[in-house]
């Protein structure tokens, strides 16, 4: 049984105010290529399809346009919401889709059972578990303890009924412990949200999503497969790929990856402004790549963004590393900044203004209202 593994589309993202759709459009279809030329059994789709719970129209025509596609080639699709998705709207039709081989699980039921699919060796039993919150396995299961992340899911999973003498593949979308992020990752709010490995024992595959690095969690069959583009720079080093499940008989499964080449990299460079516009060392380079730019001179240029936007048009960001710099304690606050959760930067800023700390109840309170908005909700 072969499977191909994605996840994090994050279709209609903008990254520093550039949008990438047309970018994900080009990857949509190297990825559709990878699929006629390795002719897999079924593709599983790990969550965050959108970037946005209320996505734009050419985001969702994105995704119609590839799921069509998908279906016209009798693929067999098996899809989840990510915790960027909303649960409800990804969930329209999907009665109706199934009949194509488009299987969407993105609201999350308290009975889930698994899609079968059959080879050589037998049954393949696949699991749909979209972005679950403690919150939502409480409201099905009231005589259950749920007070963590990975009680959540464990509990999720011991009501599946999973037969473990059976070949069983899961496809979820969580942080499980271990795991490396990118900046371009949402922090979950109070950073409570690691799941432990442990609860995926059962299953011969663990398609993650969430995580935008690929990387394996402790076994090699616990898995990430990350975005197919770059969506930051802290992930300029990534090698962005599709990764390649083959199941065989029972406990023996193999993993491999097919490099995705973007239609412009995301790149850094680092230099003098002369050295930067020198035509010797930018003549013959990928000019249109998405590049970050850090000047080394001890005097800013003048309109310096505009004036290297003529040499390279897709320009994101621009800053200095000098003696003022470095020197200036505000790039170190801004790093702080960027590893700490809203609810701890919200708490930071209540204490500068009151002279004293948030009561539990207030705390509570904030962190509710902030995973509102940050789920649109607000």
């Amino acid at each position: 049984m072969k499977l191909i593994h994605l996840s994090d589309l994050h279709l209609g993202k903008r990254v520093n105010e550039f949008s990438m759709l047309e970018d994900q459009e080009y990857i949509l279809i190297k990825i559709l290529n990878i699929i006629d030329q390795e002719k897999p059994d079924g593709i599983l789709i790990a969550g965050d399809v959108y970037d946005k719970s209320i996505p734009s129209v050419e985001a969702v025509q994105l995704l119609d346009s590839f799921l069509e596609k998908l279906a016209e080639k009798k693929q067999q699709v098996f899809l989840i919401s990510g915790n960027h998705d909303s649960p409800e709207r990804l969930d329209f039709a999907s009665g109706l889709i199934e009949m194509s081989g488009i299987h969407i699980s993105a609201v999350y039921q308290e009975k889930i059972c698994p899609f079968t699919l059959e080879d050589e060796y037998g049954k393949v039993n696949i699991y749909l578990l979209p972005f679950i919150k403690p919150a939502h396995v409480r409201s099905k299961f009231s005589d259950e303890t749920v007070e963590t992340y990975t009680d959540a899911v464990r509990i999720s999973i011991e009501h599946m009924g999973v037969d473990p003498t059976e070949r069983n593949v899961i496809v979820t979308h969580q942080f499980v412990t271990g795991a490396l992020r990118s900046e371009s990752e949402e922090i979950s709010v109070g950073g409570s949200d690691n799941v432990d490995a442990s609860v995926f024992d059962e299953f011969d595959y663990v398609a993650l999503g969430h995580i935008h690095g690929p990387q394996k969690i402790g076994r090699d069959t616990v898995r990430y497969c990350g975005t197919p583009l770059k969506y930051s720079f802290s992930e300029v080093n990534h090698q962005k790929s599709v990764t390649v499940v083959e199941l065989r008989e029972k406990g023996k499964v193999e993993v491999r990856t097919v490099e995705l080449v973007p239609k412009r990299d995301m790149r850094e460079l680092r230099g003098s402004y002369q050295e930067i516009t020198n035509r010797k060392n930018y003549e013959g380079t990928a000019l249109e790549d998405y590049l970050h730019i850090t000047l080394t001179d001890e005097e800013d240029v003048l309109d310096g963004m505009a004036l290297l936007r003529v040499i390279y048009p897709n320009l994101m960001k621009l800053d200095y590393d000098n003696r003022r710099t470095r020197e200036n304690q505000q790039i170190s606050q801004v790093n702080d900044i960027e590893n700490k959760s809203p609810l701890e930067l919200f708490q930071e800023f209540y204490e500068k203004q009151n002279n004293q700390q948030m009561s539990r109840e207030q705390s509570d309170f904030a962190a509710d209202l902030i995973e509102r908005i940050w789920e649109g909700r607000e």
